[in-house]
C-alpha cells in the first residue's frame, strides 16, 4: 500500500521533528537540577519515543501498527487538574532575556520543553489533516494530543513553580466580553413543502 506523496511529506516532517524533540530532551534530563523536572522530561521523552517508534514501523511495514501497541494515545496518563490548581494572577514576574553562556538552567529547560510540546501538537495536527492512510492519521492525532497533554503536564509544573504566570482581567470585563454571544434560540420546525 503506497503512501500519498503529501502524507509521506508530512510524515517525514513529524519524524524530524521527534527525532530532534528525543535528541533535546535527553540532553534536557542531563541538564536539569529539581527532581520534579528530571521526572517530567523522562516521562515526556518515553511517550515521544514511543509515538516516534510506532510511526517508523508502520512506514516501514504497514502492519505494524497491529505490534506497536495500536492506536493508543501512548498509554500517558494525563493531569487532571482542577481550575482552582491553577495561581491566576502577576506576582511579581522576573525579568527575563536570552541567556548565551553556561549550563541550562531548570526554568530554561521547561520553557523549551513548552515550546517543543506546543509546536508538536500543532504540527501533527496539521499533518493528521492531510493522510489519506487511515493508521497514518491516527497515529499523528494521537500524537498531537498527547503533545496536547505534555504541554499542559509542562504548563502545570511551571505555574506550581512560579514561572508561568496567567494574566488576569477583571471578572465584569471577561463577562461583558464572553457574554456578547448568545445560545441560538430553538425555533420550531418549518416544512417547506
Amino acid at each position: 500500500m503506497p503512501f500519498g506523496a503529501h502524507e509521506a511529506m508530512e510524515v517525514h516532517e513529524i519524524l524530524c521533528e521527534k527525532t530532534n524533540m528525543i535528541n533535546h530532551f535527553s540532553f534536557y534530563e542531563e541538564q536539569a537540577q529539581n527532581q520534579q523536572v528530571k521526572q517530567l522530561i523522562r516521562q515526556h521523552l518515553q511517550s515521544a519515543i514511543q509515538h516516534y517508534d510506532q510511526l517508523v514501523a508502520y512506514t516501514h511495514d504497514y502492519n505494524a501498527v497491529n505490534r506497536t501497541g495500536g492506536m493508543q494515545a501512548g498509554g500517558h496518563m494525563f493531569s487532571q487538574a482542577s481550575p482552582q490548581q491553577i495561581q491566576y494572577g502577576l506576582r511579581q514576574p522576573a525579568k527575563t532575556s536570552p541567556q548565551m553562556q553556561g549550563r541550562m538552567n531548570d526554568e530554561q529547560i521547561l520553557s523549551s520543553m513548552l515550546s517543543c510540546h506546543k509546536n508538536s501538537a500543532k504540527n501533527g495536527m496539521q499533518a493528521s489533516l492531510e493522510c489519506a492512510d487511515p493508521n497514518v492519521r491516527q497515529m499523528l492525532l494521537n500524537g498531537a494530543i498527547a503533545a496536547n497533554q505534555h504541554a499542559y503536564d509542562t504548563f502545570l509544573l511551571m505555574n506550581q513553580m512560579g514561572q508561568y504566570q496567567v494574566p488576569t482581567m477583571h471578572d465584569h470585563t471577561a463577562k461583558t466580553y464572553l457574554h456578547t454571544f448568545q445560545p441560538i434560540q430553538q425555533q420550531p420546525s418549518m416544512n417547506y413543502m
